[in-house]
């Protein structure tokens, strides 16, 4: 049986007296797509930085590709994209100069492959345009364009779609299927239906205080 690429094993976080969730399982194996879903305040948002090691206050279970993540920090690291609500883009940069910057440190993409990326978020003419003089949606979009870019093996994006119009998130659904079909994995919070055959909804409610007492 192939081993998962990530496995949470009874998760639980409490933040301000509060749980958010508890006995929190779930497996991410290649060539899936988990769509992690609750309302706000539920811990979505806390379960993406439990995932990536940016928040310790949880109890449970971390495995990467079957060891335990403190074992397997590096590798995990060096196959992850993360795109948080934020897009982490310098403003004083172009797009172009952004994902040349990413390209050093992620990839061994082609200029012609920066041109293309930027190009499919709808961003072709832009590319020299400094960053301060673009809108929250440019800015989401040149953080999106990594994800044309990137040969990680696990994608995490919070809330993928902000200020992404209709054209826009079609496009990434199809990036999304193209990727688990590759073999690599997509977790992502939404609120949207993504229409796609291989996703797996998690959802937070499930594992909420007040459905645990309920189980038990």
């Amino acid at each position: 049986m192939t081993t998962p690429l990530l496995s949470l094993n009874k998760l639980r976080c409490e933040r301000d007296d509060r749980v958010l969730f508890d006995q929190l399982h779930c497996q991410v194996s290649a060539g899936s797509i988990l769509q992690i879903h609750g309302p706000n305040g539920s811990g979505k948002t806390s379960l993406l930085r439990i995932i990536l090691g940016l928040s310790q206050e949880f109890d449970g279970e971390i495995l990467w590709r079957g060891d335990a993540m403190a074992k397997s920090l590096i590798d995990f690291r060096q196959q992850l994209l993360y795109i948080g609500h934020l897009p982490a883009i310098n403003r004083s940069l172009t797009p172009i100069e952004n994902l040349q910057w990413f390209r050093s440190l992620n990839s061994d993409s082609s200029p012609k492959a920066l041109a293309d990326a930027l190009s499919a978020v709808g961003l072709r003419g832009y590319e020299d345009i400094p960053g301060h003089h673009l809108s929250a949606g440019q800015h989401r979009r040149v953080a999106l364009a990594r994800l044309y870019l990137s040969k990680a093996k696990l994608w995490v994006l919070d809330e993928p779609f902000t200020a992404i119009d209709i054209q826009g998130v079609d496009k990434l659904r199809e990036l999304f299927a193209n990727h688990a079909e590759q073999g690599g994995a997509v977790i992502l919070t939404t609120h949207q239906d993504l229409g796609l055959e291989r996703v797996k909804m998690l959802d937070l409610a499930d594992f909420s205080a007040s459905a645990n007492r309920e189980v038990a």
